[in-house]
């Protein structure tokens, strides 16, 4: 549906940024997002050129009654920053992090990559605890709670978030922290982007030097209830400093590996005594040795970014996850029924271990969903053929479907698939508490439910 041509040329009018339009020679571009599965066609894509852009591109949205989606690094699998016959806001353009050394404060830009947040934080031997996709977007994955190599260390991106300004839904620009409107502050960690469009963010950032202790121990189909109940053994009593990954794949044939294989990967010791997180990872090597290994330091950013060469943008993407309280026998069996049954190279499926710092905040503390679990699953796939669409995603779900019963209620938003976000409800999410008191802050911000595109909080009645 073509925009009203009146409230066009007011949003031309008033802001600084560009607006492009389908059949505009930069249209396709403007539209795209990192998954290539996601084929929207706004009405317009506002790509804004400062923070004053927002309020004029609100009110074309509540003027036209347009459904208004934001978008700033794009890299959701979802597709969340964009819409059909909508508006897109695209902060893009603003990626500006500036840190203070003193205070250990970073200011990042609703824009910015990661990569730009760890570039900018490595002079000064600082890192803000945020994920391990170099291309990922800080506000998507921040607002949504922000996994990454340091959260048994120091916890979730929320969780070191001390402020964020934010234009509200009629126009206002405020602060959101723990004292000035705390209920807003209290719904953006964790609650989603749908209470107002974050333009800039405030990390506290910890202590890192350029390097980390980078580890992949990899294991062959055989050997897999083995190693898994040797890491279930090993993590009983694992110091926070580390944080460690399971990946179930089919490694590329170069590689030189099975083919299908366990890596037990990213020994990110947050600590400069690298030694004894050394010893704490050959504990494991002992009691289970692998059939390969690589364990090298490895310079921080570009640890950052290892999978990024996997997840370029266009790539096609579906996605699924599911939390556990703890590896019983049973989902031990299911991981490698399921994970063995992965044939292409691209799928596969990454087990987060819990705990530390991210167990530590108090439930009631932020709006993310739930502390208690100690796995995370997400079970993915990357192909570039859209003639491989039926079969990858048929992996995903059945796996997903395997290991439904032994899971806990509760998932991760940012780790929802484009056709999940319709069918899992933010009440099954959050559940009924946390939900009603999202909706509470809904109703105060934004009563018009003007921010309702895909994840949508709606307001309390």
């Amino acid at each position: 549906m073509p925009m009203d041509a009146a409230a066009l040329a007011a949003l031309r009018a008033e802001v600084h940024g560009r607006v492009i339009l389908p059949g505009e020679a930069d249209y396709d571009e403007a539209r795209r997002v990192w998954n290539g599965m996601i084929d929207k066609r706004p009405a317009c894509v506002v790509q804004a050129a400062g923070v004053d852009d927002v309020g004029p591109v609100l009110q074309a949205a509540r003027s036209t009654g347009l459904p208004l989606a934001i978008r700033g690094g794009g890299h959701n699998v979802a597709g969340m920053g964009s819409v059909d016959d909508g508006i897109v806001l695209d902060m893009g353009g603003l990626r500006s992090v500036s840190v203070d050394p003193e205070s250990c404060l970073v200011r990042v830009e609703a824009g910015a990559t990661l990569r730009d947040v760890d570039e900018a934080t490595e002079p000064h031997g600082l890192a803000v605890p945020i994920g391990v996709v170099s291309g990922t977007g800080i506000a998507g994955f921040t607002l949504g709670g922000g996994v990454g190599w340091q959260t048994r260390a120091h916890g979730l991106a929320i969780d070191n978030l001390v402020a964020a300004e934010v234009v509200l839904p009629s126009g206002e620009l405020v602060r959101a922290d723990a004292t000035t409107n705390p209920d807003l502050f209290w719904a953006l960690r964790g609650g989603g982007g749908n209470f107002g469009v974050v333009t800039s963010f405030t990390f506290r950032a910890h202590p890192h030097g350029p390097e980390a202790l980078a580890g992949t121990l990899v294991y062959e189909l055989p050997r897999w209830g083995e190693a898994l109940r040797a890491w279930r053994a090993w993590t009983a009593d694992l110091p926070n400093e580390l944080t460690p990954l399971i990946t179930f794949m089919v490694p590329p044939p170069d590689w030189g590996l099975g083919n299908r294989v366990l890596m037990l990967a990213g020994f990110a010791w947050a600590s400069a005594d690298r030694a004894t997180g050394l010893e704490v990872v050959e504990r494991l090597v002992a009691a289970c040795p692998p059939d390969a290994r690589m364990t090298d330091p490895v310079r921080w950013v570009d640890f950052q970014s290892a999978f990024d060469s996997a997840m370029p943008k266009g790539v096609r993407a579906y996605w699924r996850n599911a939390w556990f309280a703890a590896m019983d026998d049973a989902l031990v069996d299911a991981l490698i029924e399921g994970c063995g049954r992965q044939t292409w190279v691209g799928t596969a499926a990454d087990l987060h271990f819990m705990g530390g710092a991210f167990r530590r905040v108090p439930e009631e503390a932020t709006a993310f969903p739930d502390r208690t679990a100690e796995l995370w699953l997400n079970i993915y796939g990357f192909w570039t053929d859209a003639l491989d669409d039926p079969a990858r995603i048929a992996w995903v779900k059945g796996f997903s479907d395997r290991v439904r019963p032994l899971a806990m209620e509760r998932q991760y938003l940012n780790f929802i698939g484009h056709s999940g976000a319709e069918a899992v409800s933010a009440a099954r999410i959050y559940g009924p508490a946390k939900l009603a008191r999202l909706a509470e802050v809904k109703r105060r911000y934004d009563p018009e439910n003007l921010l309702r595109v895909n994840h949508n909080i709606v307001p309390a009645g």
